[in-house]
């Protein structure tokens, strides 16, 4: 059975994540905790968030296999899982050119490393995918347990339900600012989307085949940063999480975004409360 993520969570850099934030973020009410920034192999982070709550799902998002093998991640996987039934949904994916000198054969890379989980016993509820494109999504779906797209937007998530078809989980990223003034939430919003996303190949076509025009991306202009952070009050913001739900996700995982790095508690409570948890 494929770790039960609930409706909404939230998703948070591993530098940015401890056991008290994790906590909180169970206490109001969210169903899973995505941790970013490529954690590596031993998963330690994992088990500490893990320790820290009672309930609560932790994904990763996403364990990249360049850095971290899968021999050594599988051993992470069967540790965590004998310790946390039923809690850890393990995130991987292959990540980008410009971060991974030996990036070659992306694809036949993603088969070879999902060979290599299934041969250290990882079973394939316990995992999901980095994907954007039809030929990975269609791999998530016959491989592991679902798909987990990153910086895209409700249209996406409708094809990409349509690729996945019924039964697979799908767990849309959406980047989130609290703020009513529209230049005011860009102006945190469009760091966070410039860097380092808007220059990774990967994402820039994917928001490409959206309809988004290069000229637009060179300029983060207020169309794709629009796009991707949504911002407003706190019902303008769930409401635009919603709308993953309807075009076929099954979980939508915020990335609250705060100005000067500030505290995210005061916000996702307020979210949560937007949300209904």
């Amino acid at each position: 059975m494929t770790v039960q993520v609930g409706r909404y969570g939230v998703w948070r850099r591993e530098r940015e994540l401890d056991g008290a934030l994790a906590k909180r973020i169970e206490e109001l009410g969210y169903g899973a905790i995505w941790i970013g920034g490529s954690p590596p192999a031993e998963l330690g982070i994992v088990e500490a968030v893990l320790s820290a709550t009672d309930s609560i799902a932790v994904g990763t998002s996403i364990v990249n296999m360049w850095n971290s093998p899968a021999d050594e991640v599988a051993r992470s996987y069967h540790r965590i899982e004998e310790a946390f039934p039923g809690r850890f949904l393990l995130g991987v994916g292959v990540g980008h050119p410009e971060a991974t000198k030996q990036y070659a054969k992306p694809f036949d890379t993603i088969v070879d490393y999902l060979d290599a989980l299934d041969n250290a016993g990882v079973p394939v509820e316990g995992r999901a995918l980095a994907a954007l494109g039809p030929k990975v999504l269609k791999v998530s779906a016959e491989r592991t347990a679902g798909a987990l797209p990153y910086l895209t937007t409700p249209e996406h998530t409708r094809e990409a339900r349509e690729i996945l078809g019924a039964g697979r989980l799908l767990v849309a990223e959406h980047k989130v600012v609290l703020d009513t003034d529209p230049q005011r939430a860009r102006d945190v919003g469009r760091p966070a989307v410039i860097s380092p996303y808007l220059g990774l190949v990967n994402y820039r076509r994917n928001l490409m085949r959206l309809g988004f025009t290069e000229q637009q991306l060179d300029a983060a202009a207020d169309e794709v940063v629009d796009a991707v952070v949504a911002h407003g009050d706190a019902a303008a913001v769930a409401a635009r999480l919603d709308e993953h739900l309807a075009a076929g996700a099954d979980h939508v995982c915020a990335q609250l975004l705060v100005a000067d790095s500030g505290d995210p508690v005061p916000g996702l409570t307020e979210l949560a409360g937007a949300l209904g948890l």
